[in-house]
């Protein structure tokens, strides 16, 4: 069988300098990891995250993780990195930018709100070339778009964008200081009998096996805090829970849940197999996971914003399924105030 050119490997050019660059101030706030990507823009997220594992990328000499907040006059040490002649930035299919575009349920010239669907990513790597952010780009190419923040691949719900640096930094500094509050749907495994339970749990993200990030909680981790509160019981089966998180860790609902007793269901990394095996047989094939709501006050205005997404049908369908009754004052209508500033 002959090669064709996309058999072949891309041709590998030289590396590029070593290059100290000091932060500006419109750069302030935000992660490193995202700089870096911003800087190596051919290079696969993959490599820019071992840069920063390894410790080639430093600021003001010393080493980072990838969620460091870069500040104004921050010296950061950018490596050489091996540039691959034939490596050009894709583009996301046009089905993914419809998909995406028709999942906007508000925006005004500062923000862009997404009602992300399950299964795609907020951004490309982890075996997905591109994400969320990479198809608003493209189908946006004049505008500067960043993430406020993230969201699981498998979660679906609020997700915020940034048209401008000036309102990332200030939807920053409001996450920093636990002025957002974002409100989550979970169905967790068995009858909550805890009432409405605050953990306040420290997690590590640092840990990684086979490969992949695996959080927990240890006394040495990050300050995390998650507020459950049971909204239905389905018996012995399952709780529906609103869970709210002043803080915002990487898996953080997934872990304090699982901590507390009560993993999410269709959780295959933090949760039960025989749970999540008698889930599935009433339809769930994903973690019941939903970025219900996003609340915030606008810094210097006082002005409230306030977004929420529905609950996905596939999801609504799973609590019908288990439940002998329908459902009744759903809580997950979709509605959106604006910002005003």
């Amino acid at each position: 069988m002959n090669s064709t050119a996309t058999d072949l490997p891309p041709v590998r050019g030289p590396k590029s300098p070593l290059t100290m660059r000091t932060v500006t101030a419109d750069e302030s706030g935000q992660r490193i990891d995202n700089f870096l990507m911003r800087h190596f823009k051919t290079v696969p997220r993959s490599r820019v995250y071992r840069l920063l594992r390894k410790g080639e990328v430093r600021v003001n000499r010393k080493r980072v993780d990838a969620e460091y907040r870069i500040q104004a006059g921050d010296e950061v040490r950018l490596p050489p990195v091996r540039i691959e002649v034939d490596a050009q930035p894709g583009r996301p299919s046009s089905s993914l930018l419809e998909l995406i575009e028709g999942a906007v349920i508000f925006q005004d010239r500062h923000l862009l709100v997404i009602d992300k669907p399950a299964g795609v990513a907020v951004h490309g790597g982890s075996g997905m070339s591109f994400g969320v952010i990479e198809a608003l780009r493209a189908s946006r190419p004049r505008e500067t778009l960043e993430l406020v923040h993230r969201l699981d691949r498998d979660t679906s719900g609020c997700l915020l964008v940034a048209r401008d640096r000036s309102t990332l930094t200030a939807l920053h500094a409001l996450i920093r200081n636990g002025g957002m509050h974002k409100t989550y749907l979970a169905l967790v495994a068995g009858s909550w009998q805890l009432g409405a339970k605050r953990i306040d749990a420290p997690l590590a993200t640092d840990n990684r096996q086979h490969g992949e990030r695996h959080v927990r909680v240890a006394a040495a981790g990050k300050d995390s805090v998650s507020v459950f509160k049971p909204v239905q019981f389905f018996g012995p089966l399952a709780t529906l829970m609103e869970v709210d998180i002043p803080t915002g860790r990487t898996h953080q609902i997934r872990v304090h849940a699982s901590f507390a007793g009560h993993p999410l269901l269709g959780d295959d990394k933090y949760g039960d197999r025989a749970r999540n095996a008698d889930l599935k047989s009433h339809g769930l094939k994903r973690t019941f996971l939903h970025a219900q709501s996003v609340a915030f006050e606008w810094t210097g205005s006082g002005v409230p914003f306030h977004v929420s997404a529905p609950l996905p049908a596939e999801l609504a369908a799973v609590l019908d399924a288990i439940t002998p009754m329908k459902r009744s004052g759903s809580k997950s209508g979709r509605r959106a105030k604006p910002a005003k500033r």
